[in-house]
């Protein structure tokens, strides 16, 4: 450690090293996987997931020192082209080589990533740093991260499959992680904690995850601990991965709040929606669809199964859905057709479906979802997580147990008719004068429990709409498909033109009085709509 750290950091560098432990045999045994890797580490001190949480909720009780960063000019010289030139050496890699241990290889920190993570290799309850070194990485010449004399971590790491040596988890930056998901291809990101996003009077807060612990399990699991800190909270993280079609994770996070918040978000999921189906109109793109995601959905703990398609919004937005006791909300992607995308290098009909299955009650709170208007698919515009209904106080403690799936979709099977796809048009009917301010909006099911049903059943779309008027309700089998249709038009005329307050609707699909569909929940904005009737003439 530097001279020149406080003495906050010197005490978190040693806090798990106390209590008598036999040195050699675990000396013995980390030094050789060590020589394996061809990373020498650094001393074995003994870790537990207990200790961690003491640390945490120690910690919260002192006021926060961030991380030095004494290279921070060079640092800050790193830029994205420089940083992009720079290379792990593969043979390099943690437990490389060692059966089914999944390698592990370490980002190089930068202008975007310039305070230090520190990683260590865990075995059999002890740990032992991986120290930063350039040696681990080929630099080219010229480079500024050559004059790095001070840098002490890493920005984060990457866990690798044995065989094929590529990607399937990584930790880059504040408390983010992704995971390549089911089909190797990595979209959406998830993170430890939110804190604050998108309320009105303050900058979000943004937890970082400052130290890891690795530990390697059976099967090529792999088990991240992680120590969270921020001016405002603190946490310990077990993050237990495993593949298995996709990834599945099972997380246990201890949070301690050192400050109020406002909004607190637990299980934060972070996604891409630039424009899909129902508002093309906003981006002048050749493609059909460009998103990591399509749509919130959630299953309260009273049964009812939700689905919220996503918005590109004229202004951010902040929605919450109240739910005791949630049994799972995920930002999924439903549409898997590369027709729909016509994107053949980035592929996002191959993107993962995340979905967070609480492991206990929750108790009283909301799926929160925020929405950020964007102009490009670089920009991550989409956040949804839970947030509990006590006041996130000072001093206030959380354990919360969540297993987060990486799958092609929800893990928990459908119980009724799944909505996949909004479009909206003119409204009216063809051939007659168009009505003024009036959109037709088409919404297609699977019809999945209603396959005995047909154009004659008397099948309804059940809508409501917080303003508007709606009218010409129909619902019906799609001819040559398993799909049905359920369609009906909104007038917003008697909205004023300076109104842009949004318009919610309530939909789901009705026979004989029984709900035959999930619950669609749509926000519409009479500016966008407007746009849209006036981009289709």
């Amino acid at each position: 450690m530097s001279a020149d750290l406080p003495d906050r950091r010197t005490f978190l560098a040693s806090a798990l090293a106390t209590g008598a432990f036999s040195l050699l045999p675990e000396f013995a045994r980390a030094q050789s996987g060590a020589i394996a890797s061809g990373i020498p580490l650094g001393p074995p001190k003994p870790f537990s997931f207990d200790t961690l949480r003491e640390l945490a909720a120690n910690l919260a009780k002192e006021e926060f020192t961030p991380m030095a960063v004494p290279d921070a000019e060079i640092l800050q010289q790193i830029d994205y082209d420089a940083h992009g030139a720079i290379r792990f050496r593969e043979d390099r890699a943690l437990w490389a080589g060692q059966g089914n241990a999944q390698p592990v290889r370490f980002f190089f920190p930068g202008r975007y990533f310039p305070e230090p993570v520190h990683v260590y290799a865990l075995e059999d309850g002890t740990a032992r740093e991986v120290p930063f070194s350039r040696d681990l990485f080929e630099i080219p010449q010229g480079s500024p991260a050559n004059r790095l004399e001070r840098t002490e971590g890493f920005a984060g790491f990457a866990v690798q499959d044995p065989e094929e040596r590529l990607d399937w988890m990584a930790f880059l930056g504040a408390s983010y992680w992704r995971t390549a998901g089911y089909s190797g291809q990595f979209g959406l990101s998830v993170r430890g904690l939110a804190m604050d996003t998108a309320i009105p009077d303050g900058p979000e807060e943004f937890p970082r995850f400052t130290r890891f612990w690795l530990e390697q399990g059976e099967g090529g699991a792999v088990t991240t601990y992680a120590l969270l800190e921020s001016p405002r909270a603190t946490g310990a993280y077990r993050i237990a991965s495993r593949r298995d079609n996709g990834v599945i994770q099972d997380v246990s996070a201890e949070i301690f709040l050192r400050g109020d918040v406002e909004r607190l978000g637990i299980a934060p999921l972070t996604s891409m929606f630039w424009f899909g189906k129902h508002n093309r109109h906003v981006a002048a793109d050749w493609r059909p669809e460009v998103h990591d995601s399509d749509g919130l959905e959630i299953h309260t703990g009273g049964g009812e199964r939700i689905w919220r398609p996503l918005n590109n919004p004229p202004r951010v937005m902040a929605n919450a859905f109240g739910v005791t006791d949630p049994a799972g909300f995920g930002l999924m992607q439903r549409e898997r057709n590369f027709s729909e995308y016509e994107d053949d290098g980035v592929f996002y009909e191959r993107r993962a479906s995340a979905w967070i299955k609480p492991q206990e009650g929750w108790g009283q709170g909301a799926v929160t979802l925020v929405e950020l208007p964007t102009d490009d698919e670089i920009h991550d515009n989409i956040v949804a997580f839970w947030t509990p209904a006590e006041p996130a106080a000072a001093g206030s403690s959380y354990s919360m147990n969540y297993q987060l799936t990486w799958l092609e979709d929800c893990p928990v099977p459908p119980q009724a008719a799944r909505f996949i796809a909004v479009r909206m048009g003119k409204g009216g009917i063809p051939g007659q004068p168009r009505p003024a301010d009036t959109v037709k909006i088409v919404c297609d099911f699977d019809g999945l429990g209603m396959e005995e049903l047909d154009r004659s059943s008397g099948a309804l779309p059940v809508v409501s709409a917080s303003r508007g008027e709606i009218s010409g309700e129909v619902a019906y089998p799609v001819v040559s498909t398993e799909n049905w249709r359920a369609l009906f038009d909104l007038d917003f005329s008697a909205i004023a033109a300076e109104d842009d307050e949004p318009i919610d609707l309530r939909v789901y699909v009705s026979h004989e009085d029984e709900a035959m569909s999930e619950t669609l929940i749509l926000q519409l904005f009479p500016s966008q709509l407007r746009a849209l009737l006036a981009a289709r003439g």
